[in-house]
């Protein structure tokens, strides 16, 4: 038994999810006394969220204000609500939170949603109620996207989220099961969590300043069904692990993460490209997605399952075409080499090298505060969405391409060339 099994082995499941708080709170977000804190989670997750409300008051928060949701309530809206309120969200809930952003909140959202929660529901009504909600929270999201305050996400498992990891087992087995894979992803079950992610953060960094370093003009993703050239944005920076924000705190925006990722340029990505894991949004599980790109816009799409939300989700607004980010990530990791498909984002985006479409992340630049003007004209892309989708596996190489054509390899068999 080797000493992060022994030590995962030795605690109590309240002594880890105590651990799984106070790196929320420590690494995701570094909590800096005197802050207050935004959290989101639904009813099913009050166990963790009381946790991390403790450990940020421990760490001197000056409020803890968490908003709850619940599933069933969120069906009830499906199921009896008037047809107009789906264009329709709390627009006042989202300026409040925005509010408290501006005014030197951290943001923390509990993530364990149920994969196919609205899976039998209408699609244009999902549709519908998903682009209101975008547009509604766009003020509060533009200071997360531009990294204006410190921010970070963290699951939690639920029996509805476990049933569909672990579809054979009964359902304490299942979660039990989640619970352990969230614990070892997160680096919980090390002997000492916080030195772990430091050293973590240290060998992201390093990929990070050598991918900087190379100012590559764009990258090449080749594997079944894809050959793909994403072209990357004019004073493009690579980014990984913990991160300043522009409130000067250092935070891990996402617990568990193993990416390094930058912004494409919205107008030059060619080529076919086939997802190597189902996405989950909003509900519903959308299967072996293919698209073909030209001119930096998705022309051509596919899924064997959910294809009708695929296109619904593309066809947001003008910036969903076209790619906000794009992140290499090694086959080898943890959450890769668990062998398991969570049906989240969060770590299924962390098992696999990735592309996402919609909105870019400002933060991705040399320069930091580049006008909106000044990021147009970089091609950073504008959107209401941001949807990450994985597109690479043990048969994905990757090439990096200067700008005079030439072609250097950076994975070979979903691993660094090193």
């Amino acid at each position: 038994m080797n000493d992060d099994v022994a030590a995962g082995a030795a605690m109590t499941f309240e002594a880890r999810l105590d651990r799984l708080a106070e790196l929320a709170v420590r690494v995701g977000l570094n909590l800096a006394p005197g802050q207050e804190l935004v959290m989101t989670a639904s009813v099913e997750a009050l166990d963790l969220s009381r946790r991390i409300t403790e450990q940020a008051y421990k760490a001197g928060a000056s409020l803890v204000t968490t908003l709850l949701s619940d599933d069933r309530s969120a069906l009830a809206r499906y199921r009896f609500a008037r047809d107009e309120s789906f264009d329709t969200a709390p627009g006042w809930l989202f300026d409040g939170m925005a509010a408290a952003f501006r005014s030197g909140a951290a943001r923390l959202a509990v993530v364990g949603d149920d994969p196919s929660l609205l899976a039998n529901e209408d699609p244009e009504k999902v549709a519908r109620a998903n682009r209101a909600r975008s547009k509604a929270y766009q003020p509060a999201l533009e200071l997360i996207v531009t990294s204006a305050i410190n921010w970070t996400l963290v699951a939690s498992a639920t029996p509805a989220w476990a049933a569909t990891v672990f579809p054979d087992d009964v359902p304490d087995v299942a979660l039990a099961k989640l619970w352990d894979a969230i614990f070892k992803a997160s680096r919980v079950d090390t002997p000492d969590p916080v030195a772990a992610w430091r050293d973590h953060n240290a060998a992201l960094l390093r990929r990070r300043d050598m991918l900087n370093a190379k100012r590559f003009r764009a990258l090449r993703f080749r594997g079944p069904g894809t050959d793909l050239r994403v072209g990357l944005a004019d004073g493009h920076a690579w980014m990984g692990g913990a991160s300043p924000a522009k409130n000067g705190i250092s935070g891990n925006p996402n617990i568990p993460t193993e990416e390094v990722f930058t912004t494409p340029h919205a107008a030059m990505t060619e080529g076919v490209v086939r997802a190597t894991k189902p996405l989950s949004y909003q509900g519903t599980l959308i299967r072996d997605i293919a698209v073909r790109f030209e001119g930096g816009r998705i022309v051509e799409s596919s899924a064997s399952s959910g294809a009708s939300v695929l296109e619904r989700m593309i066809g947001t607004d003008d910036g969903a075409r076209q790619l906000g980010e794009v992140a290499l990530v090694p086959n080898s990791n943890p959450i890769s080499q668990s062998g398991l498909l969570f049906f989240n984002t969060l770590f299924d985006e962390n098992a696999a090298s990735h592309i996402a479409l919609g909105q870019a992340y400002s933060k991705c630049f040399v320069r930091d505060d580049l006008t909106a003007a000044e990021l147009d004209a970089a091609g950073a892309n504008r959107s209401l969405i941001h949807v990450d989708w994985m597109i690479g596996s043990a048969e994905t190489d990757v090439d990096g391409i200067y700008e005079n054509g030439e072609a250097v390899p950076l994975m070979r068999g979903g691993e660094w060339v090193d």
